[in-house]
């Protein structure tokens, strides 16, 4: 295989896993075109594929993390119509519950924050929430909090897609890789 791998390369990205896939996708996206991705073995080799897929914002205290979720939530629900390879996203929504009065402080305090960037972070009442979580013993809840955009995807069906975008289109190119995406 090392006969395939460039002399040199601009970008060097070590791991074909959900943070080394981004990293290469993103890139291409801002233009780069000298980008190699090395894996040992194949794409999600390592901890990517058992990863539980969640998409969820939790509590987001700072613009950063708000932006970088919003834009990753984002991506995982449309990279399908982009790349043709499904990501399997799926808006299942997402339950926050709190079973002390300080939890539902901390709640009730950011959850405005999140939703001035776009997060749908909303209050729910204990017997709302028990009816979104029936098989749960919610008897303790104090308050909730309820996402409906959040939800989840197949890691490794989202590696493969964000795989094909990174070399998809005239301005995107992985150079070599591995041969689970060359």
């Amino acid at each position: 295989m090392s006969e395939n791998l460039p002399a040199q390369a601009q970008t060097v990205i070590i791991g074909g896993g959900s943070i080394g896939m981004n990293t290469a996708y993103h890139l291409t996206r801002l233009g780069h075109r000298d980008v190699v991705v090395l894996e040992q073995n194949q794409l999600t080799s390592g901890t990517t594929w058992h990863a539980a897929g969640l998409i969820v914002a939790g509590l987001l205290k700072t613009e950063a993390e708000c932006a970088i979720y919003t834009h990753g939530r984002d991506l995982y629900a449309t990279l399908e119509k982009e790349t043709g390879l499904p990501t399997g996203f799926r808006d299942v929504g997402y339950l926050q519950i709190a079973s002390n009065d300080e939890r539902v402080h901390e709640m009730r305090r950011i959850a405005p924050f999140m939703r001035r960037f776009g997060i749908n972070c909303h209050e729910i009442s204990p017997k709302e929430a028990q009816e979104l979580f029936p098989i749960g013993d919610l008897s303790d809840v104090k308050g909730a909090f309820y996402i409906p955009e959040d939800g989840r995807a197949n890691p490794v069906d989202v590696i493969m897609s964000l795989a094909r975008g990174a070399k998809m289109g005239e301005h995107a190119f992985l150079k070599a890789c591995t041969s689970a995406i060359c």
